[in-house]
């Protein structure tokens, strides 16, 4: 029997995203398996993922904001801006204290323009630059304006390494974020032990284990996007979203709109069209 749902994962180091989506399909038995937003192979945390008819909402859940944790190691910079690739560069920057961090990272808060690095998912010319990575190229990428709306600093557990905790916008690469901070105080940094604590509103408390994932632990499609506007609607209209018709409501708000039946169940999810209606962009209950 298919699940509709979506899982909190808490994605373990030493794996893809794409292997929990392979885990995830062998635990719960089914093909339709997605997920919502990559992490790295060495990053752990939460991971969003979707199954069954849930999956074609990833989208939403995708363009939520991330917080993440990590270290920033000062004085060397590496081909992949994290400690796993090789060493590039390093200079003598002992000098630098908490306060000169705490300094220039403020200045990173807010809305910047970002480069994607070369081993990112992002494609170009039909290609992921991770592929082309591997293979030895490397190529323009065009900057992106992404937000950082918090980038703190703390002390580490030795000498040069330092603590930062960061929420910002989908889209930004917290291993971007550390090399530019490396290159702002004169020299250059890495990244280490990334981890993700919380897509929006789905924290670190609230993932599992892939070994503890459970069919018990599966949110409702309603649940996974409660953080859009909701609409519950009778059964007339139940009927018509079922149909995927295009409605003139005058509902609340700007949408998107999360539609439910009277028992909490989600229909669909409709947008606002130029027109000044209703369309629908996903449609979970067919007529």
């Amino acid at each position: 029997m298919s699940i509709d749902g979506v899982a909190v994962v808490d994605k373990p180091a030493g794996c893809t995203s794409h292997d929990v989506v392979g885990r995830c399909r062998r635990i719960f038995g089914q093909r339709k398996v997605g997920h919502g937003g990559t992490l790295d192979p060495d990053a752990t945390g939460v991971l969003l993922v979707g199954l069954g008819r849930a999956t074609r909402l990833l989208r939403y859940l995708s363009a939520l904001p991330k917080s993440y944790e990590a270290e920033v190691v000062l004085g060397a910079a590496t081909s992949t801006l994290d400690d796993s690739g090789q060493v590039l560069q390093v200079w003598d920057m002992s000098a630098v204290g908490l306060d000169d961090l705490q300094k220039a990272a403020a200045r990173f808060v807010g809305e910047i323009d970002q480069i994607p690095p070369m081993v990112s998912a992002v494609q170009v010319g039909g290609r992921r630059l991770h592929e082309l990575a591997r293979a030895g190229i490397e190529v323009e990428r065009t900057a992106r304006r992404v937000t950082v709306s918090r980038f703190d600093v703390a002390p580490g557990l030795a000498p040069g390494v330092y603590r930062v905790e960061v929420d910002c916008s989908s889209g930004t690469y917290v291993r971007s974020l550390v090399a530019d901070l490396g290159a702002a105080l004169g020299g250059g940094a890495h990244l280490r032990r990334l981890r993700r604590t919380a897509v929006g509103a789905f924290t670190a408390d609230r993932a599992q284990s892939l070994d503890d994932l459970g069919t018990g632990d599966v949110l409702s499609p309603a649940a996974a996007v409660g953080h859009l506007e909701t609409i519950t609607v009778d059964d007339d209209v139940a009927r018509a979203v079922g149909y995927g018709k295009v409605l003139d409501p005058g509902w609340p708000g700007t949408g998107p709109w999360a539609v439910l039946d009277g028992g909490g169940r989600l229909l669909a999810v409709y947008e606002p069209t130029t027109e000044g209606r209703t369309k629908p962009s996903v449609v979970l209950v067919p007529h």
